[in-house]
């Protein structure tokens, strides 16, 4: 017999695409202890106090320490078949009756029965205490995993009679359309979505009643209005407003439109994933080494987790009822706001959002949304979203996420912050314009006011530090650097030292540049590599230089520029190395010196500018004299030298000085 539910069963004991609160375990069944402990859930799930659209119980199936333990112990067919009749015969004692829905599943091979008890269209139920005849009936109601006594507890009771008939909108029928209205296509696609056996039902009026999206009324179907928003071709013909509408402004004060998209003439699941895809098309992904560590940070302008929960939440929580606004997503050079109406149910206030494990459990306003977002996936368990917002906004680095929402709760407002190194990708583009039309003093102003408020952005301190560098102010480029040593203390700010460095340099001094190199952090980016590498040798600390050329490897042999710097340094360093009358060994220094001749005979065969092949020639010429290699290489390089630059002296001066010597 094919499967029932409108989800796979594997699934629903995984808790996937149902939360835990909504599964109940029943390990084998007993007539007298299990029966009415069954019937007393049922009750619970149909009153569906928190609006998440009742519940399911599994018979056949142990639960221990909260994890499903399988494979399941499983019924006997008989048993299986004893429990089925009798849940039937004593729903009828709930008043006023009500019928859930049994379908009998195998699970690793063992027979179980899942009894489906979605939320009830006229509630509130009561159901006896005991399966015993004349037992007196009370209101039950679930809270978290447990059935409770709503009789109990007054406040409970009254919360509970207050939803009578009050259904949730989006699980009203809706008598304006007709069930003709829903594409079978879509609902057979969603099905093979979520991996439900009742893909496997040919009849489609059954279909659509198993599946809850359409009813009988007065002697036909009419679809329900979650059937409509989900498997209708244009859901806004019957729920004005059920689009998505994302806006992205320019960055000048004018808020001048870039692109405007609408999602819009579709199932609103699929809205869903077309603008997420959208949205995170628009996002930047940088990868920043970090000093000291091994692994490199991996930062976005906006975390996909944190998108998404937060366009989840929007599409889950908003009215469809009567309100033509559409969800508005506004992407604001510095932020993304996500914006539904009307605000958040009574019982959820603005303090809630200051911490987010805080948030009430309310009922939701759309039950059936909620569970069909959730076995696609797309969102999870009610009061998960928020708190998963925070989480991936403090993991990426961002600042944290802001929520609002007016005294009259017409809207509310998810404010995502961008990531502080992507406002400074977006004000060094400003500042590249500004710098292009000549407006110098624009760019420089424009710069340090963006770094004014985010003091922590490597990128904007760097570029910052640069301008005032090329102004000759390197006391103002040193307060950048403290300061982001303050703001951002794990920051990798080799970029900066070298910047520093290279300027006290250009003004001959090298001890304070000395200083600088000292503060260099464990370079690990190639980059940041070469630069400490070249300043170290115009510092004359070779050994240093040597080190960092090391740190590059071999991305040192792709770049010209750098493994002539690296050729020249081994050079001097074979220079220091040479044995000094009976001291020392001739193997380090000839050592060095084949090394470098192996990287300047690289050079000269790489792509470069002609004076950067006239200097590796003539280095290459010193190093095979100093090897006391044939004449004739030596000669050689110093010609290839002269060739490229014939106007520089020291290279006719070597080549004279050879032939002197051969004379």
């Amino acid at each position: 017999m094919a499967s029932i539910l409108p989800i796979n069963p594997s699934d629903l004991l995984h808790f996937r695409g149902v939360e835990s609160p909504r599964v109940e375990f029943k390990a084998s069944w007993e007539e007298k202890t299990t029966g009415a402990q069954v019937i007393r859930s049922i009750c619970a799930f149909a009153n569906d106090f928190q609006n998440l659209n009742g519940g399911y119980i599994a018979i056949g199936v142990a639960e221990q320490d909260g994890a499903v333990v399988l494979p399941p112990k499983g019924l006997s067919p008989a048993e299986l078949e004893q429990a089925m009749q009798w849940i039937r015969g004593h729903c009828n004692m709930i008043d006023p009756v009500y019928q859930p829905v049994l379908s009998p599943e195998v699970v690793d091979g063992r027979h179980i029965l899942v009894v489906w008890a979605p939320g009830s269209q006229i509630r509130p139920h009561q159901a006896p205490e005991s399966s015993e005849k004349g037992g007196a009936r009370k209101y039950y109601i679930r809270l978290g995993s447990s059935t409770v006594d709503a009789d109990s507890q007054p406040d409970l009771k009254t919360q509970l009679v207050q939803l009578t008939a009050r259904v949730p909108f989006d699980d009203r029928r809706a008598l304006q359309a007709s069930v003709l209205d829903i594409r079978e296509t879509k609902v057979r696609e969603f099905l093979h979505d979520i991996g439900s056996g009742l893909l496997e039902e040919q009849d489609t009026r059954t279909l659509y009643r198993h599946l809850r999206v359409a009813e009988p009324v007065n002697g036909h179907d009419a679809p329900r209005n979650v059937g409509l928003l989900f498997f209708s071709q244009n859901p806004e013909q019957w729920f004005p407003g059920a689009r998505i509408e994302v806006v992205q402004f320019a960055a000048d004060t004018a808020g001048n439109v870039i692109e405007e998209k609408v999602f819009a003439q579709r199932p609103i699941h699929e809205q869903l994933r077309e603008c997420l895809a959208y949205l995170e098309n628009l996002s930047v992904r940088q990868i920043q080494k970090i000093s000291n560590r091994s692994q490199a940070a991996h930062w976005v302008s906006y975390p996909s987790l944190a998108l998404r929960e937060a366009l989840v939440n929007a599409v889950y929580h908003r009215s469809y009822e009567g309100i033509p606004e559409p969800i508005k997503v506004y992407l604001y050079p510095d932020r993304m706001e996500i914006i539904s109406y009307p605000g958040p149910v009574p019982g959820i206030e603005l303090h809630h959002f200051d911490d987010p494990t805080s948030i009430p459990p309310v009922p939701a306003r759309n039950r059936r949304i909620g569970e069909f977002l959730k076995e696609l996936k797309l969102a999870e368990a009610r009061g998960t979203g928020i708190p998963k917002v925070w989480r991936a906004m403090l993991q990426n680095g961002s600042p944290l996420p802001r929520f609002d929402f007016d005294k009259a709760r017409s809207y509310f407002r998810v404010t995502l912050p961008a990531h502080p190194e992507y406002q400074a990708i977006l004000t060094l583009q400003d500042v590249a314009s500004l710098k292009a039309v000549g407006d110098a003093q624009g760019a420089l102003q424009r710069l340090q006011d963006a770094y004014a408020q985010s003091p922590a952005a490597l990128g904007l301190g760097l570029e910052l530090a640069r301008e005032f560098v090329a102004q000759d102010d390197i006391h103002a480029a040193e307060a950048v650097y403290e300061r982001i040593a303050v703001a951002n203390p794990v920051a990798n700010k080799a970029a900066l030292v070298t910047l520093i460095a290279a300027a006290y340099l250009d003004k001959s001094q090298p001890t304070d540049a000395m200083k600088w190199l000292d503060k260099l952090p464990q370079l690990e980016a190639v980059g940041d590599a070469f630069d400490a590498a070249i300043q170290e040798k115009r510092a004359g600390r070779m050994e240093r230089a040597h080190r960092y050329f090391q740190v590059a490897g071999e991305a040192v042999m792709l770049d010209v520029k750098a493994l002539h710097e690296f050729a020249q340094v081994k050079m001097k360093l074979a220079d220091k190395a040479r044995p000094k009358g009976h001291q020392g060994t001739w193997a380090t220094y000839n050592r060095l010196l084949d090394e470098a001749r192996e990287m300047l005979q690289r050079v000269v065969q790489m792509d470069a500018p002609r004076t950067r092949h006239a200097w590796a020639w003539f280095d290459l010429g010193n190093v095979l004299k100093g090897r006391r290699l044939p004449q004739q290489d030596i000669r050689h390089a110093f010609e290839q030298a002269i060739q490229c630059e014939p106007n520089e002296t020291r290279f006719k001066d070597a080549l004279e000085r050879l032939k002197s010597a051969n004379s």
